[in-house]
């Protein structure tokens, strides 16, 4: 087996264990606020809220840094200290007092890890281009994968034996990422020379300046975005949708892990197939297919629609995210691929950070259902990129087919 197919391999079981680490705390975080309590003043939904936005803040802050010392001293140091600082802060907050003390941990947390953006750096610089989607596609499932069993596992193991003890097996699960990277995955890392060096900002600058970058930061914030928006308010959704607050939790849940699944089974296939067809067209496609359904759900009449619906967004998911990751890679300039995915990551982190405020600032000026509208012209500004990004590269190809008929 070639080692680039190895080390994606290993990689893609140590996204696995670092998303379901991460998202298995996700589901009881503000009940676990409401143990611990607070020690100073203000309520716990706000001290809940700062718990999800003070990661995502810092990440935001932090990632594009850490993409940079990657490009310098290697993709694979990155992920190591991605993992094994995520284990060390996860653990922490099993040991957290306070709301407080929960919320300066989290903060911290923000700023070591990264795990997804240093795993794609890795990937898209070690296997060859025209595996692109496939490889990033394979990864990407990764995350659903993770992101689908992790809130199952918490729900189990929070049941069984405390909130606590979640954090701790999360933690276990993240060292065990880290030393996989460690012991089975290799990188031939020939940094730059010094002489082609240059400092952080100057490489972010030329970064956005290459061509079609610009666009594809402006995709990945519009999908993660699209993608957080309405999550907010889904459970209240179904509660509307049910009359009752019962069985809403349950299909909340249902909703999350059916969308998890589908992209995840789409992701590897789309990202195949965009390897073959072109990743342009198929990010075009998947944003198209985002508008429709998304629209579709701002007029569903039951909680059944709503979750098949739900479902569906899985696909396009599984286009985009893959698509945008391929094409993110070979527009990369030589050598800056953990430049590209840490800003990618920081582009990602500021759609979560936007998400919940747009969602809680519009939903009692158009209700819930008009949530899910404005959210499907969330995509069609994300369709409209991505037709833009393929035209560029229609016209592209036929300018070096003018070229080469004229040189001959």
């Amino acid at each position: 087996m070639a080692e680039w197919r190895r080390n994606l391999y290993v990689l893609f079981a140590v996204q696995v264990l670092s998303v379901a680490g991460f998202s298995l705390v996700f589901p009881f975080l503000p009940l676990y606020v409401e143990e611990i309590g607070v020690a100073t003043r203000g309520s716990v939904a706000f001290w809940s809220g700062l718990v999800f936005s003070s990661q995502a803040v810092t990440m935001m802050i932090s990632s594009p840094m850490w993409g940079a010392v990657a490009d310098r001293y290697g993709r694979k140091p990155m992920l190591i200290r991605a993992s094994l600082g995520g284990a060390v802060m996860v653990v922490l907050m099993g040991f957290a007092q306070s709301a407080e003390q929960l919320v300066l941990v989290r903060t911290v947390q923000g700023l070591l890890t990264g795990v997804v953006s240093a795993t794609s750096a890795l990937v898209a610089s070690t296997v060859p281009k025209e595996k692109s989607g496939e490889s990033l596609g394979l990864i990407q499932t990764g995350i659903w994968v993770g992101v689908a069993v992790g809130p199952l596992i918490g729900g189990v193991v929070s049941e069984a034996f405390g909130y606590r003890a979640s954090f701790w097996i999360t933690g276990a699960a993240l060292a065990l990422a880290g030393v996989a990277v460690i012991f089975w995955v290799k990188e031939e890392f020939e940094p730059l020379p010094v002489q082609q060096r240059v400092n952080i900002w100057e490489g972010y600058r030329k970064l956005v300046k290459a061509p079609d970058m610009a666009s594809l930061y402006s995709a990945s914030f519009l999908q993660s975005l699209g993608r957080s928006v309405t999550m907010p308010i889904m459970a209240f959704f179904f509660v509307e949708l049910l009359a009752s607050s019962e069985g809403a939790a349950m299909m909340t849940g249902l909703s999350m892990g059916a969308k998890a699944a589908v992209g995840s089974v789409s992701a590897i296939y789309l990202g195949k197939l965009s390897d073959r067809i072109g990743h342009e067209k198929v990010l075009a496609a998947g944003a198209m297919v985002a508008v429709l359904v998304y629209a579709s759900q701002a007029f569903v009449g039951s909680a059944w629609q709503l979750l098949a619906l739900q479902a569906l967004t899985g696909i396009s998911a599984g286009a985009i995210m893959p698509a945008t990751s391929a094409l993110l890679n070979l527009r990369t300039p030589q050598g800056a691929h953990g430049t590209t995915f840490g800003l990618g990551n920081s582009v990602n982190s500021g759609g979560r950070m936007v998400a919940p405020v747009l969602g809680a600032a519009v939903f009692p000026l158009i209700g819930m259902r008009g949530v899910f509208a404005l959210n499907a012209f969330v995509y069609v500004a994300l369709a409209m990129v991505a037709l833009y990004i393929w035209r560029k590269s229609v016209a592209g190809v036929a300018l070096r087919a003018a070229s080469r008929v004229a040189g001959d």
